[in-house]
């Protein structure tokens, strides 16, 4: 038995019009969550920069509390005498990013047992903390005499 050519033994060339069209809309489908991706990427290393900048920025004030003389760093915190009262070395409030520190003698033994850093002080330690307003980013230290 052998076939008649053109019943069964038809071959496709080429794709039909449905099956473009079917394509088209699976492609068209999987591009929009593949553009979002794309998009939360490169938007991510941008928010990165920004928060390494602001690290950065509050770093560089730590090390400029660190290089200030003691007793200049003391004096101030007795004048404040609040831990949560920024103080003069405190960026002018206009200031963008703006870096806020805060000084304070500083109960290391807790001699007074209150459990209270902030009271019962040691002479000769005091608490720094520098935060950019704001925002998370917050660093702390203890500078001894």
């Amino acid at each position: 038995m052998s076939c008649r050519p053109g019943i069964f033994a038809r071959q496709q060339r080429g794709a039909a019009y449905l099956e473009v069209l079917i394509a088209s809309v699976i492609l068209a489908l999987a591009l929009a969550p593949a553009m979002q991706s794309l998009y939360s990427g490169l938007r991510s290393n941008e928010v990165h920069l920004a928060q390494l900048q602001l690290h950065h920025r509050a770093e560089n004030m730590m090390v400029e509390m660190l290089g200030t003389p003691f007793d200049e760093l003391d004096a101030e915190a007795q004048a404040v005498a609040d831990p949560t009262v920024a103080t003069a070395y405190s960026d002018a409030p206009a200031t963008a990013d703006r870096r806020l520190v805060y000084l304070s003698r500083f109960d290391g033994n807790n001699a007074d047992a209150d459990d209270d850093d902030f009271t019962g002080i040691d002479d000769g330690l005091l608490w720094i903390r520098v935060e950019i307003e704001n925002t998370p980013v917050t660093l702390y230290t203890l500078r001894r005499r």
